[in-house]
Parts: C-alpha cells; structure tokens; sequence
C-alpha cells in the first residue's frame, strides 16, 4: 500500500467533510444517553458507506472512458467549489436538519456528500483494485475519528461555532483545489 496514497486518501477526506463535524457535532448536540450516541454513529457510517457504494460504482463507469478522459473528471469538484461558493455567498442560514434517529442521520450523512461523490469518482477511477482498498480502509477509519470529534465538538459550544461559521468557506476552495489536481494528474 503506498504511504502517498494513504496521506492522499486522509486529506480527501478530511476536506469533503469539514461540513460533516458541524452536523456530528449537531446530533451528538442532540443524542440522548449512549443509546442516542450510537444511533448518531451508525447513522453516520451506513450514511458515508452509501457515498462510498456509490463512488465506487461511478468509478467502475469512469473506467469505462478512454485513456486521459478520467483526469477530466476533476470538473467535478471544480464545479461542486463553484456551486458551494455560490451557496454560502446566498444563503443567510445554514442550520442543519434534525437528527431523526439512525436511518435519519445515515440519510443526512448521504444528501450530505453529493460534493464527496464528485471528488471521491474521479480519484477512485484513477486508482487501481488496491487503491481503492486503501481509500475505503482510510476513509472508514476517518469516519470513526470525525466521530470521536464531533462528539468532542459537541461539548465545547465555542469550536462548534467557529466552524459553523467558517466550514462554508473552506468547503469551496478546498474543493476548487481538489479538483484542478485532479485535473493536472496529481491524483
């Protein structure tokens, strides 16, 4: 398993979902007892492994294109940037919705990551059978952490309101260069 894919794999990770500790940090807000507590935690790994089926597939679809077409897929996120740019310039508030149990926050999690789709397919199709191993073992990995963060988050109401206040401005330009490496090839 290469180390660079596995940095790489973190790092996609950890820049698709930013938007995803507000929300954790949300639903752990609003957990009731341990029970509550681990509705929001499957809730949030059967939400990320149906972004993740769905990656995977658009990925197998991809590899059907020619040779050098996959590296212009990278429009995507380019576009998904533009679009959450544009989002957060017009939108007065962005509060999430309410966690309704297990199937509620994996359905949240899943309407979530339209943006982690868009990044996740052209990088996923980039890489070989052992790739993508690595990037779902990193990525099922992250969830677990973003949840130990999000449940971090929910106790300290002051970093929970800075990245309120400041994940809709990274989420674009991190996306924006997401998908200008993928396009010049560096995925």
């Amino acid at each position: 398993m290469d180390a660079g894919l596995l940095g790489r794999a973190a790092a996609m990770f950890a820049v698709t979902n930013v938007d995803d500790l507000v929300l954790l940090a949300v639903f752990f807000g609003q957990a009731a007892g341990r029970r509550g507590e681990l509705k929001v935690v499957g809730g949030q790994f059967l939400g990320f492994a149906a972004i993740l089926a769905v990656s995977f597939a658009g990925a197998l679809g991809a590899g059907l294109l020619p040779d050098g077409a996959v590296r212009w897929l990278g429009v995507l996120p380019v576009l998904l940037g533009v679009r959450a740019a544009w989002q957060a310039w017009h939108q007065n508030d962005d509060e999430p919705p309410p966690a309704t149990g297990l199937l509620g926050i994996a359905l949240v999690c899943f309407a979530n990551g339209g943006d982690n789709v868009g990044v996740y397919v052209p990088a996923f199709a980039a890489t070989g059978p052992a790739g993508l191993a690595g990037y779902a073992a990193v990525f099922l990995t992250s969830v677990a952490v973003w949840c130990v963060i999000g449940r971090f988050l929910a106790t300290r109401q002051g970093v929970a309101h800075v990245l309120a206040r400041w994940g809709h401005v990274v989420l674009p330009a991190v996306l924006i260069a997401l998908g200008v490496l993928i396009l010049i090839g560096a995925f």
